[in-house]
C-alpha cells in the first residue's frame, strides 16, 4: 500500500546549510584512469548529485499532486499499447512478465507503483530497415556518463554495421552493461539518428518505451540512481574485468514509477538542481586550481632567487623575505596531498641548492673533497679494480642549473664513483626454486630493493654469470620506464636487468646525500631533457655519467641529510592530518547523505 514518505529538508537548503562540506569533501584518485587526468575527486559534490538522483527515486524531491492520474492506470495504458504492438506484429509476446514488487527496498508514495523497464518497453528490440540505409554508429567511447544522457554519433551504411551490433532508434534507452561503463552510469537517450536509426556496440541494455506514457529523462535517471547502481554491482556475472549485468536485471529490476506529471516536475528539478552542482563543480575546480598557481609560484619565488647576486646579503634578504610570506600563509597553503608534495619537492630543490642549512665556513671544500676522490680511483686504476677514463669534458655554465654557495662544486656524477653500469641486456635463465632474484627498475623504491610477488628467480649458476660488484656504497636507479626510482644495495641475494643501473660511490661522498639529489627537480629535469624513446623512455649510461652534481663539502651533506630527514617527517605528519581530516569530511558527507534518506 502506498503512502507518503516522511520528507527531508529542502535540497535546496540542504545544499547550501553543508555547501562547505560538498564543496571541501575531496578525495585523492588511487588512479587517474583512462581519459581522466584530474589527481583529486570532488567527492562531497558527486555524492550531493548521487543524493539528489535518490532523492528523485524516492518521491522526496517534489511534492505529490493528489489531482495526478496515478501511474496504475499509466500502466493500463502501457499494457493496452503492448497489446496493439503484438497484434500488429511489432513487437514479440515474449514471456510472461515477473510480479515485480520492491516494498522490501522503500515505501512507495501516494500515486506511484512499482514497474519494470520490460513492462515499460520492449528490450534489446531490432530495427526494421532496408540492408542499403545509412544509420549512426554509436560506440561506447562515444557515450557519456553525464546525468542527461548525452552520445555523439558517426555515420555509416547500414549493411556493414547490421550484423553482430545492438540495435536501437531515436527515443531509445540504453545503459551499459560491461564493466567499468557501467558503475561508471554510462548511459544514453537516443536521438538525432541518421533516418532515426543506430547501432554501436553489444555490450548494451536497450529498452524502446511503449507510447508515450513515460518521460524518458525520468527512466534515464532511474538507470543513473545510486541503488541501481549498486544493485546492478552484485548482480554481475563473469570474470574480473570481463564482467556484465545480466539482461533480466535490467529487465525486471524493480523501479518506482510516479504519475506522468510527477516525472516531468522530477525532472526538471534535477536538471536544476544538477546545474548547481556543475556550478559548484566549476568553482571548486577553479578554487583548487588557483590555490595550486598560489602554492607553485610562491615556492617558485624560493628556488629562482638569483644566487649569482654579487650582494649575498640582499639575496639573503629575498630568500627570507619569500619565505615569510609562506610562513604567514602556511595554514592556507598547504592543504591538499599535492600541496605537501609540491612543498617536498621545494625542500630537496632548496637542500641540493645550498639554501636549506647554513654554510660553516670551518669545513673543508668540496675541491678538496674532489681532489681526494681523484686520488682514490688513481689508486683504483693502479691497483688494477677499474679501467682509466677517458678525460671528462667540463661542465659548461649552460650546464649549471644554479649558482652554488662558497665551498661547493659541479662535477659529473663518473667524477664520484668508481663503476658506474646497468643490468642484463636480456633474458636470464629462469628458475622457480633459484634463490636469488632478477630486479628491474620497478623494484627500487625508496631507498629499498622490494622482492615482489612476480619477481622471477634463478639459480646459483645464473647469479654468478650475471652478478655486478655491488657492495654497501652501491647506490641502484632506474632508467627506463620510470626513471628515478632509487635503492641501495643490502646483500640482496639479486641480478638486474637493463632497466636499473649501479654506481659505487668513493670515500666522501654520502649515499643518502645522492639519494635526494635523485629524488630532487633537478635530477628530474636533467633526465627529461636527456631521455630517449617516444612510448617508453630511456636514460643512457652516458647521461648518467654525464650529470652535473652539486656538491657540497661532506660535512654540509651531512646537516643536509638530517635537515630533509626532519621536515621530510613533518611534511609526512601533515599529510597524515590533512588525510585524517578528509576521511572525516567524507564520512560526514556519507552521514549527511544517509541521514537524509533515512529521514
Amino acid at each position: 500500500m502506498s503512502k507518503t514518505p516522511t520528507r527531508p529538508e529542502p535540497v535546496e537548503e540542504l545544499i547550501t546549510r553543508h555547501l562547505d562540506l560538498w564543496t571541501s569533501a575531496l578525495k585523492n584518485r588511487s588512479t587517474a584512469g583512462r581519459g581522466n587526468s584530474k589527481k583529486i575527486e570532488l567527492y562531497g559534490i558527486n555524492k550531493l548529485r548521487e543524493l539528489i538522483l535518490e532523492l528523485a527515486m524516492r518521491g522526496l524531491l517534489m511534492p505529490q499532486d493528489p489531482n495526478d492520474e496515478p501511474a496504475s492506470e499509466l500502466l493500463k495504458k502501457i499494457a493496452a499499447d503492448k497489446a496493439r504492438l503484438i497484434e500488429e506484429g511489432n513487437v514479440k509476446q515474449g514471456k510472461a512478465l515477473p510480479t515485480v514488487d520492491g516494498h522490501n527496498q522503500q515505501i512507495l508514495p501516494l500515486g506511484w507503483s512499482w514497474s519494470c523497464m520490460a513492462e515499460l518497453g520492449e528490450i534489446a528490440p531490432r530495427n526494421k530497415v532496408s540492408d542499403n540505409a545509412v544509420a549512426s554508429f554509436v560506440p561506447m567511447p562515444l557515450i557519456s556518463t553525464r546525468f542527461d544522457g548525452q552520445h555523439e554519433q558517426e555515420l555509416k551504411a547500414w549493411t556493414e554495421i547490421k550484423k553482430g551490433y545492438t540495435h536501437f532508434a531515436d527515443g531509445d534507452i540504453a545503459i551499459a552493461k560491461i564493466t567499468p561503463c557501467f558503475e561508471n552510469s554510462k548511459a544514453a537517450i537516443f536521438s538525432g539518428l541518421s533516418n532515426g536509426v543506430g547501432a554501436g556496440t553489444t555490450e548494451l541494455h536497450v529498452a524502446r518505451p511503449y507510447g508515450e506514457y513515460v518521460n524518458r529523462n525520468f527512466l534515464l535517471l532511474y538507470l543513473k540512481s545510486p541503488k541501481f547502481l549498486s544493485v546492478g554491482e552484485t548482480k554481475m556475472t563473469g570474470s574480473a574485468g570481463q564482467k556484465r549485468v545480466p539482461t533480466e536485471f535490467f529487465a525486471f529490476n524493480p523501479l518506482p514509477l510516479p504519475p506522468f506529471n510527477e516525472q516531468h516536475r522530477i525532472v526538471a528539478k534535477v536538471d536544476e538542481l544538477m546545474v548547481l552542482c556543475d556550478q559548484l563543480d566549476q568553482q571548486t575546480e577553479a578554487s583548487l586550481t588557483a590555490h595550486q598557481t598560489l602554492v607553485e609560484t610562491l615556492l617558485n619565488a624560493l628556488t629562482t632567487i638569483d644566487q649569482s647576486n654579487t650582494d649575498k646579503a640582499a639575496s639573503q634578504q629575498l630568500f627570507q623575505q619569500a619565505w615569510q610570506r609562506i610562513a604567514d600563509h602556511f595554514d592556507i597553503l598547504f592543504t591538499t596531498e599535492q600541496s605537501i608534495d609540491r612543498l617536498k619537492q621545494t625542500i630537496l630543490q632548496l637542500a641540493v641548492m645550498g639554501k636549506l642549512v647554513p654554510q660553516d665556513p670551518n669545513d673543508e671544500p668540496a675541491s678538496e673533497l674532489l681532489t681526494n676522490i681523484a686520488a682514490q680511483k688513481t689508486q683504483l686504476v693502479k691497483e688494477g679494480k677499474i679501467k682509466k677514463e677517458k678525460p671528462l669534458p667540463p661542465i659548461t655554465e649552460k650546464e649549471k642549473p644554479f649558482a652554488l654557495p662558497e665551498g661547493w662544486a659541479f662535477c659529473r656524477l663518473q667524477m664520484l664513483v668508481s663503476i658506474l653500469g646497468d643490468g642484463l641486456h636480456g633474458t636470464p635463465t629462469y628458475d622457480e626454486n633459484g634463490e636469488y632474484f632478477f630486479i628491474n627498475g620497478n623494484n627500487l623504491s625508496n631507498g629499498l630493493i622490494t622482492i615482489k610477488p612476480g619477481t622471477k628467480r634463478v639459480n646459483l649458476a645464473e647469479y654468478e654469470k650475471n652478478k655486478k660488484d655491488l657492495n654497501a656504497n652501491t647506490v641502484l636507479v632506474s632508467i627506463n620506464g620510470t626513471i628515478g626510482n632509487i635503492a641501495f644495495f643490502n646483500q640482496e641475494p639479486v641480478i638486474l636487468g637493463k632497466s636499473a643501473c649501479y654506481f659505487n660511490l668513493l670515500s666522501g661522498t654520502e649515499k643518502l646525500f645522492i639519494k635526494r639529489v635523485i629524488e630532487s627537480p633537478i635530477f628530474f629535469r636533467y633526465a627529461l631533457s636527456q631521455a630517449t624513446g617516444s612510448t617508453i623512455s630511456n636514460l643512457g649510461l652516458k647521461a648518467m655519467n654525464y650529470f652535473p652534481v652539486p656538491v657540497p663539502p661532506t660535512s654540509e651533506q651531512n646537516r643536509i641529510i638530517a635537515k630533509v630527514d626532519e621536515l621530510m617527517a613533518l611534511c609526512e605528519q601533515l599529510k597524515a592530518c590533512l588525510n585524517h581530516a578528509q576521511v572525516t569530511q567524507l564520512q560526514l558527507a556519507d552521514a549527511i547523505t544517509e541521514r537524509t534518506l533515512a529521514s
